[in-house]
């Protein structure tokens, strides 16, 4: 069964990610309804890459929310702990740096990006303060932080359907498209076990980003929190 639990201990949730790697981008299209796609170009809106800048893509995976930023002309660094994603990633984009990091631990010196960003990554961090903490380190003073995350919806009755959704469709669905459908039973616990809006603004600031506010996706279902080093 390659599945994390909550406790997200890092070889465990490497460990599934490398498993869902060769089918990850179709999953997640399926299981969104498509959504994903509007998500990755709000995250592209909201991060404003201009050319020559240099963008950290944190829990980048295959790297499908990575190439946008180099298709606006910005220097983009693909980064994952996934082996299994990387790879994936390199085959098909082998033009883009794909890096292996740690998101406790990253492989880049202080002040090095103009912007950073992390897309349904941050809550498999086993520390998420300490995640954003080294976004923090490793982007220049008055840079930018993007974080697009399952979050709760904002209409109660649809945040009941929602739920039910998560724990009962979706790992169910997974069965039919994923290459390991057992990771996405971990993956319904995390969102439903993640912080709301508000409460992740809170970890923002505790982490030294300036500033934190949001913008509601989809209803709340996903919301993109930006902030200022």
């Amino acid at each position: 069964m390659a599945r994390a639990e909550l406790d997200k201990q890092p070889t465990d949730v490497r460990r599934m990610f490398d498993a869902v790697a060769r089918r990850y981008d179709v999953t997640n299209d399926v299981l969104s309804l498509g959504q994903d796609r509007r998500w990755r170009k709000a995250v592209i809106a909201a991060v404003d890459p201009q050319p020559g800048e240099r963008v950290l893509d944190l829990a980048a995976g295959t790297g499908t929310s990575s190439q946008p930023f180099a298709d606006r002309g910005a220097t983009v660094v693909p980064c994952d702990f996934s082996l299994g994603m990387l790879q994936v990633g390199k085959a098909a984009r082998p033009h883009l740096p794909f890096t292996a990091g740690d998101g406790t631990r990253l492989p880049f010196a202080d002040d090095t990006f103009d912007a950073v960003t992390i897309s349904f990554g941050l809550r498999n961090i086993v520390d998420p303060v300490a995640g954003l903490a080294e976004l923090q380190r490793v982007t220049r003073p008055g840079g930018r932080l993007v974080v697009c995350e399952f979050s709760h919806p904002t209409w109660t009755p649809f945040r009941t359907v929602y739920l039910e959704y998560l724990m009962k469709a979706l790992p169910a669905i997974s069965r039919a498209v994923s290459s390991s459908p057992d990771a996405y039973v971990y993956l319904a616990e995390s969102i439903r076990a993640w912080p709301d809006q508000e409460g992740l603004a809170v970890l923002v600031a505790e982490a030294g980003w300036r500033r934190p506010e949001w913008q509601n996706l989809s209803g709340g279902i996903v919301a993109l929190h930006r902030a200022t080093n």
